[in-house]
Formats: C-alpha cells, structure tokens, sequence
C-alpha cells in the first residue's frame, strides 16, 4: 500500500471523522459560554475534518505535511521485494498511523535503531511539529542522541537506577547539576555528559566545586537532591493540582476497546483486502497459468484413459489421476505461507493498537480466497475432467470439482494456520511439509471394488 493508503485505512479503523464530530461539538458549547470567536482558518479545518465518505480525508492530508511525508504520498511502503520509501520515512509512517486518528499521546522508545543520525533528527523533529501543531505528548526513550537531536526536546526525564534524577526543562538541566557540583565540559555534548554523571566511573572527571572536595554521589542522592530542589517543587505542584470535572468533555474518553463497530471494521479490512488482491493480481494470475499448464501436462499423460467394467489396470490409473490432481491442489496452498508471514508484523501492530479484532482482518481474507479456490478448481477441472476420460456426467463433473474446491480450501487453511502459530518462514515450511507427509500416510489408498 501507499504511504496515503496506510493513514486512510488507520484513519477509518480509529474514526477519525467521527470523533472530530465530538470535539465540534464541545468547541462550539464552550465558545459560546466564554464568548470566543474561533480562528477562521482553524474552524474551516475542523469542520472540514468531521467530513466522511471522502476517498482522502483532510486529517490524512494534514498528518502528510506534519511528517514531511508529502512528497512520498503515493509511493509504496515497500518491502524486502519491493523498493519504497527509505527506512527513515518508514518510521515517519508508523508514527503517522497513530497520528492520524484522535490519539494525542505516544510513548516511543528507541527509535533510532538502526537509523543514521540525520535521519533520527528528521524524526524527532517531524513528532516536534506534531506535539506543537496538534498540542499533543510524545514521551521518547533515546540513548546517546546526538545533540542536534537532544536540543529539539522541550523536557527532560533523566532515569538512574531506577530513579528520577531529573524531570523538567531541558534548557534547566545543566543548572541542577552544577548546583551539586558537576559542569558540563564546553565541548561536550549534553546528552552524553547526562549519562556519565551518574555514573559512578564517570562521575568524577565532571567535579567542578573547587570549595570541597570530591565525593561519589549516588542515584538515590541525586534523585533526593532534586527532589528538594526548585525543579522538583515545580513538578510536584503541578503535579498536585487537581483537574475539575468540568474540565473533562466524554468526546475525549475511550469508551470502548474498539473505535468502530463491527461492522465499520469489517468493511475497512475487507476494502483494504480487495485493494491487496489488485496490487498482487500478477500472482494470481500466474498460479492460475500454472494450474492451466500442470493440467495440460496430466491429460497427456492420461489421454482419454479407457475404463472396462473388469479392467483394474485401467481403474488404477483413473485413480492415479485423481489422486495427482488432489495433491496439486494441496501444494498449491504452499505459497499462502510466506504471504502471510509477510503481513503478520503489520497484523499484530494493528491488532494490538486496537485499529480491530482478528475476526474481521482474517474473515475478510477468508471470504476473498473463497472465489479464487473456486476459479482453481474450475480450471483444472475444465482442462482435466474430459480430456482425461472421466464419467461424461455434468453431476459427476460438478462433485469432481466441489472435491477440488474442498481440497484446495483445506491446503490454504492449512498453510495459513502453520505460518500463524510459527510467524517464521522456514519452521512454516519445515512443519508444513510434516503435515502434508502425515496427511498421505493417514488418509489410506483407494482400491477399486473387485468383480468375481
């Protein structure tokens, strides 16, 4: 999917439109009672954001040029086989999925694995433009940011040991320590400086009191000292103020684990599951070539097959040719493992940000390879049914290709349930190919009644 695709499909899962409906509603009773006149350009946003239906919603778009994701709207994510967007931009778009929806609060930790700096600075400050904009929280866990980096933070929370050393302004933090004696050396960057003070190995070199001598001071200590210290009294008198339930609109609360409703879930996952079968139609249209060209090759090797009411050489091979074309079909679900291996790290990071249920995601897959298993197993029956000499009997044809379809329905369930429970291609292979050994040696042989 496209960058843009992605934030519409998060948009629709999280009802964006709809909970802007919400906040209208509570902006327009609160202009009214404090006698606000709202920005022109700000309110022509808002409502234009509660607007639905649309292919591209305005807080899809809007979100896009926050991230500095614009330029890449509609250009594919990418994969391993598909070259997208740069790894950078890729973060940018995780971020944006939950941007996109009414969410105002996101706690990220690490981030830059794997990232230049340059890239990790693009990334923080893209989310700076999303905390001022939007007047949102972003809590990030980084560590040994560069200082370009460091400097885009409006606060700080310094842990230790488990302990709160600091918690305030960035801009403070060098104040509190020299105020226990340590200094920052000119050319050393703040962040690094941060993490060796408090340590016991480090700390020493950074000892700047001249008045007393040098003495370890522990975490715990820190933590003490900043508790009692102006920066700590700020945050404990914000933090003891208490909120008036006025103050507290229902739009804003969570009320269920879901943001739509079943069926609202249902049609994005099924929506998004069409607009997947377009983009990979080559696949299927190869497999079904594929279907068409190993039935070719078996009505070849069993043309026109005569069957004598006492010939059992000629019975067994009707029954090697029916037994081939099960199996077939039964291989031919292989290659439903390593799509679905593929998609499970995007399910599990939808499922558990709560953008819908399982049911609807695999239903929806479900319902879509049933027309598919139905053009297989039509396929191979047109090509093999006739030219091999089966039965000339339209009921006899209709169950050889229900069979057909029944089969190819199990093989792809089956696949699909091995890549689930292992979530790595080669232990879904390696107990795949178990499981269709074990499927030949219990299912038993066929053996044509014999005439006396």
């Amino acid at each position: 999917m496209t960058v843009r695709e992605t934030f519409d499909f998060a948009a629709r899962c999280q009802r964006a439109s709809d909970l802007f409906s919400g906040y209208i509603k509570d902006l327009e009773r609160l202009e009214k009672e404090k006698n606000i006149r709202p920005n022109p350009e700000v309110d022509a946003f808002m409502k234009a954001a509660t607007i639905g239906g649309e292919a591209h919603s305005i807080s899809t778009e809007y979100v896009l040029k926050v991230l500095g994701l614009d330029v890449c709207a509609d250009t594919f994510v990418g994969d391993e086989m598909l070259r997208g967007v740069s790894g950078g931009q890729k973060k940018r778009v995780t971020s944006g999925e939950m941007m996109v929806g009414p969410r105002k609060a996101l706690f990220m930790d690490e981030i830059s694995t794997g990232l230049d700096s340059s890239t990790t600075y693009q990334i923080v400050k893209c989310l700076g433009n999303f905390v001022h904009l939007m007047d949102a929280t972003v809590v990030i866990a980084l560590l040994q940011p560069a200082p370009e980096t460091f400097d885009l933070f409006d606060d700080l929370i310094l842990l230790s040991e488990g302990n709160i050393v600091y918690h305030g302004p960035r801009v403070d933090v060098l104040e509190f320590f020299e105020s226990l004696g340590f200094r920052c050396p000119p050319r050393k960057g703040v962040a690094d400086f941060l993490q060796e003070v408090t340590s016991k190995n480090d700390q020493a070199q950074y000892w700047a009191d001249s008045s007393k001598p040098y003495k370890s001071i522990s975490s715990p200590q820190i933590a003490e000292a900043y508790k009692n210290s102006r920066f700590g009294s700020s945050v404990n008198s914000a933090l003891s103020l208490r909120s008036d339930k006025q103050d507290i609109y229902p739009s804003a609360l969570a009320k269920t684990r879901f943001a739509v409703t079943k069926k609202e879930s249902f049609a994005a996952c099924f929506a998004r599951e069409i607009l997947l079968m377009k983009r990979h139609q080559f696949l299927y249209i190869f497999k079904t070539c594929q279907v068409v060209f190993v039935g070719i090759i078996l009505s070849t090797t069993f043309l026109r097959t005569t069957l004598q009411p006492t010939d059992e050489a000629n019975a067994y091979l009707y029954l090697s040719c029916m037994f081939f074309g099960l199996t077939h079909m039964m291989f031919d679900g292989f290659v439903e493992s390593p799509i679905l291996i593929s998609r499970l790290p995007v399910f599990y990071k939808q499922r558990d940000n709560h953008f819908h249920p399982a049911w609807s995601w695999s239903l929806s897959s479900w319902i879509l390879r049933l027309p598919y298993s139905v053009v297989e197993a039509v396929v191979w029956s047109c090509v093999v049914y006739y030219t091999v000499g089966l039965a000339p009997s339209a009921g006899r044809f209709f169950r050889y290709v229900l069979l057909n379809f029944a089969m190819h329905q199990m093989a792809v369930s089956l696949f699909r349930m091995m890549a689930s429970l292992a979530r790595d291609i080669i232990i879904a292979n390696t107990i795949g190919t178990a499981a269709l050994m074990v499927i030949f040696l219990m299912a038993g042989f066929i053996i044509p009644k014999g005439t006396k």
